[in-house]
């Protein structure tokens, strides 16, 4: 499992937040159940990403990139846990908003 800060536009845009953290596992250790909506976007440097939605609520359920084609995202949040494992990466700080600290001894941060 690796868990994950961004910071870049897309995911302000989909989270409807100043940022998205999310959590990846192995595609094979991965099961959605339930009725999703796959959509598509391709980014400007070719980059392929492809979002699950709840077809109820339209929520995120899961997503892959094809930059790491072998794990699939699922939003934290998803999991309503105050308790989960705190994020190992901070990313696309760059477009960190300014309110924002990501911080931890054990927090690796990449522009």
């Amino acid at each position: 499992m690796r868990v994950s800060v961004c910071h870049c536009l897309d995911s302000q845009k989909r989270s409807g937040s100043i940022f998205a953290t999310q959590a990846r596992w192995p595609e094979d250790r991965v099961e959605i159940i339930g009725n999703f909506t796959d959509w598509c976007d391709i980014k400007d440097d070719g980059g392929k990403c492809t979002f699950r939605f709840c077809s109820v609520c339209g929520a995120t359920v899961a997503f892959v990139n094809n930059g790491m084609p072998d794990l699939v995202a699922i939003p934290v949040g998803a999991f309503v846990d105050p308790l989960f494992p705190v994020p190992e990466y901070s990313v696309f700080e760059r477009r960190k908003h300014r309110l924002v600290d990501v911080v931890g001894d054990t927090i690796a941060h990449f522009d």
